[in-house]
């Protein structure tokens, strides 16, 4: 070959180089199954959602395919009770140790998408599960997959807080004001917060003020907010009312705990009354 030859091939060579595409990227095959859970941090007869997705990659049609959801470290049968279930033809329910949806026959190339809804046990031991999920069908099971960390706390603690009242009468020119002095005492043994106490006192009394509740106007009740209790720490909250000059018998006044977080697990202690008397508006004993 001459010299000509053989530099027409070369530069032919060079083109044809530089017009030839590039082999695209192979996409990431989708996973044959797959979750998210939430909330990832759960107590003790507390509930959580685990959403699974299972995926068809084979070319022919799995029958009967099924979302099934295992627990690595333990049994999740073992440590959670099924709720409800979404997404299924056919009720869920529990295969040995795991927890399985029906979905029918999954076409290749299709997707399923399952929500199981749980309660841990109130027995269930804290610690971390790690979720695994697997696409089973009557024809064919694909390989169990790792999937999301669900972490199981201890039962919150409660914070039992304790109602006492006590009422004072103070004479004056004018008549008796009672200055009533509700404290919330907080026994434990965890920490209190938005705590609301409700009180209401008799016909014939008058709303005289408070630096501590509020009062409806017309109304005969009063609500005390406190916005946190330690455990161990008490609170004390007042208001007072006077009677009627011409107020004659007795008269009780009641408060009541009616909110606080966690929930005051002994409803026993979280009502207190004090019963005064009235001869005149200007004769009072409590």
């Amino acid at each position: 070959m001459n010299s000509k030859r053989r530099t027409l091939c070369a530069a032919l060579a060079a083109v044809a180089c530089t017009i030839l595409p590039a082999a695209p990227a192979l996409a990431a095959d989708e996973p044959t199954s797959s979750a998210t859970v939430s909330p990832a941090t759960v107590a003790q007869g507390a509930t959580f959602t685990v959403t699974e997705q299972i995926h068809n990659s084979q070319t022919f049609t799995v029958t009967g395919a099924k979302a099934a959801l295992y627990g690595a470290e333990r049994s999740l049968v073992d440590l959670a009770d099924l709720v409800s279930c979404t997404g299924t033809i056919a009720p869920c329910g529990a295969l040995g140790s795991s927890y399985r949806g029906g979905v029918g026959d999954l076409a290749a190339g299709e997707s399923r998408t399952v929500v199981f809804t749980f309660r841990v046990k109130d027995t269930a031991d804290p610690g971390a599960l790690t979720l695994r999920t697997q696409f089973v069908g009557d024809n064919f099971a694909f390989e169990t997959v790792d999937g999301p960390v669900l972490t199981v706390t201890g039962a919150p603690q409660a914070a039992d807080i304790k109602v006492s009242l006590n009422a004072t009468a103070t004479s004056g020119l004018l008549g008796t004001k009672i200055t009533y002095t509700a404290t919330l005492a907080n026994t434990g043994p965890a920490d209190a917060s938005a705590i609301r106490l409700s009180g209401t006192f008799a016909n014939g009394l008058l709303y005289s003020g408070s630096t501590d509740c509020t009062h409806p106007a017309g109304s005969r009740t009063v609500t005390c907010d406190v916005a946190d209790l330690a455990s161990g720490a008490s609170k004390t909250v007042k208001f007072a009312v006077v009677p009627g000059l011409l107020a004659v018998g007795p008269f009780t006044t009641t408060v009541q705990l009616t909110q606080s977080t966690p929930a005051d697990p002994n409803a026993a202690d979280d009502t207190a009354s004090r019963t005064c008397s009235a001869l005149t508006g200007l004769l009072v004993r409590c």
